[in-house]
């Protein structure tokens, strides 16, 4: 399965990887990491996760972020990467754009 992820998730990744780099060196980079194997993950395991707010939602293994997504037409089109510490209303209105 052909996994594509979208500007708004990149720049989604691109501001955790700053909020972890400033926490320790190299925690950034580690981060990046983390979140695109289990994007890669999906290629096996998509459309597996519960669905919240009209999303597939895939809770990463070290780190307290989400990854949105939907399946079409035998592809997974990532949405959002999202802090799960944050509001949940921020998160609503963020999934809603």
């Amino acid at each position: 399965m052909r996994i594509k992820i979208l500007s708004a998730a990149e720049c989604d990744l691109e501001e955790g990887h700053r909020f972890y780099e400033t926490q320790a060196d190299g925690l950034g980079n580690y981060f990046l990491d983390t979140l695109y194997s289990d994007i890669d993950s999906l290629a096996y395991f998509a459309g597996i996760h519960r669905v919240v707010l009209g999303y597939h939602r895939l809770l990463s293994k070290r780190f307290p972020f989400a990854v949105y997504y939907r399946v079409a037409n035998d592809e997974v089109i990532v949405f959002a990467v999202l802090d799960c510490r944050r509001n949940p209303s921020w998160i609503r209105k963020k999934l809603s754009k």
